[in-house]
């Protein structure tokens, strides 16, 4: 497996192979993760998945050829908040919260990767920073709070942001580690959940913290935000990050942003999760997957992927269609 895949991609070199990085939820796993393993099998990491070196899903993702690997690392989260997110107002404290994971497992398993397989090796960190304000009032009263309680508003954000800092400097000192992946849906399948002014307001500021730390590094921003966030996108290269996920064409014309943006953006994602995977034929999947590829990867700056994980309404056929059109533009 070769890292250079993905580095390519990233620096919008132009190459005959193009990255890819597929994923599945938990319970694809559970009902197709044995056949894939099956059907891809490769003897190096079958044998460290046997040895309970590597999880099952990162065994399959190994298996079926991906350019990189995902992984958790030690973060933090909320505790003892339920009075925080049932009241209306706003409370007059912070919610409580306390760190999890280990720093040793995350180290060694990053380590086993990059040493067995030289992969491009991701932290990935879901619900960082708006996602985690809503988790600690629920959406519906963060919302509101951000129109009308932006004081408070800002200072759970600086909150969230002050210790994601933390976190994040103690995980990006990893040898072993390419970049980190931030995720915050901030994009309904029609528009921004927000006016992109308060977006550049409250949110823009502290991701713009997250990303210069990442970048002091040299390690690369990925971004995940679901939706419609074509609003934000100058922002977002203005701001430095390297790769965005998962750009879903149900909700935005993915060629115009190819087209607009793809000299400063590398995509990730784009091949739908919600159509064509679940419900479409055969042929279906393999023309769009061909078509996303040869249109998303011009040019460089694209890693091949379904716009979200693969979930278990997706019939096994489609699933092994889509993996074969990857393997062949990657070979």
């Amino acid at each position: 497996m070769d890292i250079n895949y993905i580095k390519d991609a990233i620096s919008h070199k132009s190459t005959l192979k193009v990255p890819y990085l597929l994923q599945i939820t938990r319970k694809a796993n559970e009902k197709y993760g044995e056949k894939l393993l099956e059907d891809y099998c490769n003897k190096d990491v079958m044998n460290a998945y046997q040895k309970n070196m590597i999880s099952r899903c990162d065994a399959i993702y190994l298996s079926i050829g991906n350019h990189a690997v995902g992984v958790s690392a030690p973060w933090w989260s909320w505790y003892d908040c339920q009075e925080f997110y049932l009241t209306q107002d706003p409370p007059s404290h912070m919610p409580k919260t306390k760190g999890t994971g280990s720093y040793s497992e995350y180290e060694q398993y990053t380590k086993f990767l990059k040493d067995n397989f030289g992969c491009y090796v991701t932290v990935f960190i879901w619900g960082s920073h708006f996602e985690k304000a809503y988790f600690a009032r629920g959406i519906e009263n963060f919302l509101a709070d951000m129109a009308c309680e932006p004081e408070f508003s800002n200072d759970l954000l600086n909150t969230i942001i002050r210790k994601n800092i933390v976190m994040l400097e103690n995980l990006i000192t990893n040898e072993n580690i390419d970049g980190v992946l931030l995720g915050s849906d901030w994009g309904s399948q029609k528009s921004l959940l927000m006016s992109p002014s308060v977006w550049k307001k409250m949110i823009k500021p502290g991701e713009q913290k997250e990303y210069n730390l990442i970048h002091s590094y040299n390690k690369d921003v990925w971004v995940h935000s679901c939706g419609n966030v074509r609003q934000i996108l100058p922002d977002l290269c203005e701001m430095g990050v390297d790769v965005l996920n998962p750009i879903q064409p149900e909700c935005m014309d993915i060629f115009e942003i190819k087209e607009s943006f793809g000299n400063k953006l590398t995509f990730w994602g784009g091949i739908s999760t919600q159509r064509t995977l679940p419900y479409g034929t055969v042929a279906q999947v393999r023309n769009e997957a061909e078509k996303v590829i040869m249109n998303m990867s011009n040019n460089g700056g694209y890693i091949a992927a379904p716009a979200q994980e693969i979930q278990d309404d997706v019939p096994y056929e489609n699933i092994t269609a889509l993996i074969d059109v990857l393997r062949y533009y990657s070979a």
